[in-house]
């Protein structure tokens, strides 16, 4: 049986990104291989510096996961910084990282094109996300296009560990998730908690109302025709309604006399209703305040289960065990 390995950072609550670009993907990988799934709490670190901030987040993604689907009687879920293999073996890792593969990584050149100082943490990223790769000698890493460097990293620093201590490290493979194109946010970008133009999971009625109302449109009069290739709602609406809904709305799109108002109250119908089930089966879990804690806390016996082998492997292998 294939084992995965997948992370979700808790940097604020998840929204129709994370759903549907890591959360659903990795809710049906757990049905196809050995699913082991991270709150990357310490990836956290570089953005979030509020601790009861964190805490809640880390909560709210587990929530929100299993709400979704995550089944943890399928799947490990743990808290990345539970199991501390991880930071120990990025250690390892580090001493036998190349400085130019990690000045080339695109979290290290954004913060350098946006003229940013970057941490070490933000430098040294890749090599904690190979140690979360490699510590459970993962097969299959679902990633996004844009994640793929982070496996090649993976992929090159198990191949230099190999080639110096003998064969420590399985080497994994990418698979790359293809289920959506990119997911606009309000404003029309890539939605990303960085932009704060995202769409959370589980808002309240009236707040998840404001967002949808909220969303950029141009200025073209409601009696004018518009371009449905080209809007925001469009590409959002297609995630959640019927086919037969969206052909009815792209042609209320190119017949004109329909406003961006009543689109986006059909969005905001869809979006309501698709996650209603979910909404339900979060308010569940979260009824018992120690249903997160207990969770995590089997998952990091787990995941550490595994880990630890492999951990004490390498340790043997670069001298620090006889």
């Amino acid at each position: 049986m294939k084992r995965i390995l997948s992370g979700i950072k808790p940097t604020g609550h998840p929204h129709i990104g994370n759903y549907f670009g890591m959360m659903r993907p990795a809710i049906e990988w757990q049905d196809r291989g050995e699913a082991f799934y991270f709150i990357a709490d310490y990836h956290a670190l570089t953005t979030v510096f509020d601790p009861v901030k964190l805490r809640e987040y880390v909560c709210g993604v587990a929530l929100d996961f299993m709400a979704c689907g995550l089944d943890p009687a399928k799947a490990v879920l743990f808290r990345q910084s539970d199991v501390p293999a991880h930071t120990e073996l990025a250690w390892l890792l580090t001493c036998q990282a190349p400085m130019p593969m990690l000045e080339n990584a695109h979290a290290y050149k954004d913060h350098l094109a946006k003229e940013k100082t970057p941490s070490h943490g933000v430098f040294a990223y890749p090599v904690l996300m190979a140690a979360d790769i490699l510590i459970y000698d993962s097969d299959i890493v679902p990633v996004g296009k844009d994640q793929k460097q982070h496996v090649e990293i993976t992929r090159d620093l198990a191949s230099k560990m190999n080639a110096l201590y003998g064969p420590i490290f399985k080497m994994p493979e990418p698979s790359i998730i293809q289920s959506v194109e990119t997911i606009p946010g309000l404003d029309g970008q890539k939605m990303s908690k960085s932009y704060d133009n995202t769409i959370e999971l589980f808002p309240e009625e009236k707040a998840l109302r404001k967002k949808i109302m909220g969303i950029v449109t141009d200025s073209t009069p409601v009696e004018a025709p518009k371009d449905p290739g080209t809007s925001s709602i469009v590409a959002l609406y297609r995630l959640f309604a019927s086919e037969g809904d969206v052909q009815t709305m792209e042609a209320d799109f190119r017949a004109g006399g329909v406003g961006y108002g009543d689109f986006k109250k059909r969005l905001f119908g869809a979006i309501w209703d698709y996650f209603a089930p979910m909404r339900t089966r979060r308010a569940e879990l979260a009824a018992d305040p120690q249903y997160v804690d207990r969770v995590l806390a089997d998952g990091a016996e787990r995941a550490a289960a595994t880990a630890g082998p492999v951990m004490e492997r390498v340790r043997r292998a670069v001298g620090l065990r006889s």
